[in-house]
């Protein structure tokens, strides 16, 4: 996770058993049916730095019933889930942002998925699933380069899919968002909202809402979805008629190439294109002004000072020039197609969508794959 928190994304099916305390309704319990694949390592204990149980918080118990009755959910099951979860200090820690000033760099966060051990596991990921890329690349236009780099970036190919009560995470941020945070109250409406979708998920499809462990953010799975994320876009890819995002890689797959169908992925068009740029006509304030978003033709982009080659030249819709700050060093820059701008919608970040598509292009390299890019 891709996190710069904006998005993102996963979710269902991984639970086990009910966590100590809780008291879900039958009808809301994990189906003995499903159960032999639900199985998960029995939680650890409360993180150390978890606070007193929300149900000690009057005015979030308000929330709860508002929550059961907008919902159509059972009252006291709503109200034993979230009097359950309790504030964790660290998820508070884990979402404020660097300091203002704090100088980005374009390499040494590329180095941190661009890197041996998320290539290898990248590559066993595409030898293991070959046939279910190759269809879900034809059946939506989305390259497995980049499915297998949002996996490999979100959790290693699902070595590393957060140690969070899902619900600790949300409720925490829904409620205790840190109020040194420009965008407080935006995110804290954003959290609560996925709080509402992750309760409407688990009751359900009958899963206990204090087993599931994501990360700090409440995101779940191979892909790391949001429970809204999950109840939109996660689709039945393996046809067993359900959707399993933590031991499916079937359903992962296609419930990532399923997103970013939703976002407009266009076929066969590629996510960027490199530029030079002429310092002495350079227009930099204006093309950089819409940040990631396609505002340009490219040839008003070349008319600002960015030089393109000639299949740039040739795209036939808008671009964005797309500063990655190095540091010390000079920028990278890059023209990003509206390909690029989709990877964005994952996880709001250009650093992100090119770390993404780096990774996919080292592993297809490897593997004997197409790039999303061609070289």
């Amino acid at each position: 996770m891709i996190f710069s928190l904006r998005l993102i994304a996963t979710f269902l099916i991984a639970a086990c058993a009910v966590s100590a305390g809780a008291s879900t309704p039958k009808h809301h319990k994990l189906t003995a049916k499903h159960a032999h694949r639900a199985k998960v390592a029995t939680p650890p204990p409360a993180a150390a730095n978890a606070g007193p149980l929300y149900a000690t918080r009057p005015e979030v118990m308000l929330i709860a019933d508002d929550i059961a009755q907008r919902r159509n959910l059972d009252r006291d099951w709503v109200r034993n889930a979230v009097g359950q979860s309790r504030m964790v200090a660290s998820v508070v820690r884990a979402i404020t942002p660097p300091a203002v000033g704090t100088p980005k760099n374009w390499a040494l966060y590329r180095s941190r998925f661009v890197e041996p051990i998320r290539i290898r596991a990248g590559v066993k990921f595409w030898q293991d699933n070959r046939e279910t890329l190759e269809r879900a690349e034809r059946e939506t236009g989305v390259p497995a380069s980049i499915i297998v780099g949002i996996i490999g970036v979100e959790t290693i190919y699902g070595q590393q899919t957060g140690t969070y009560r899902v619900i600790d995470a949300l409720t925490t941020l829904a409620f205790d968002f840190p109020g040194a945070h420009p965008r407080k109250a935006e995110r804290a409406a954003f959290f609560l909202s996925e709080l509402e979708a992750f309760l409407s998920l688990t009751a359900r499809t009958q899963t206990d809402p204090l087993a599931l462990r994501g990360s700090y953010a409440g995101a779940m799975g191979l892909p790391q979805f949001m429970p809204s994320s999950w109840a939109k876009y996660a689709i039945d890819f393996d046809g067993d008629s359900r959707v399993d995002l933590f031991h499916s890689a079937p359903d992962v797959i296609g419930s990532v190439a399923n997103y970013f169908v939703a976002y407009k992925w266009q076929r066969d068009l590629p996510t960027h294109y490199p530029v030079q740029l002429d310092p002495a006509r350079l227009d930099r304030v204006t093309l950089l002004a819409p940040d990631i978003v396609p505002s340009f033709t490219p040839q008003a982009m070349a008319d600002k000072g960015v030089l393109l080659d000639a299949t740039a030249l040739a795209h036939p819709g808008k671009l964005a020039l797309v500063e990655l700050q190095n540091g010390a060093d000079a920028p990278l820059y890059i023209a990003g197609t509206d390909n690029f701008y989709a990877i964005t919608r994952y996880n709001w970040s250009s650093y992100y969508a090119l770390a993404v598509i780096e990774l996919g292009n080292a592993v297809a390299a490897a593997v004997g794959g197409a790039p999303a890019v061609p070289k």
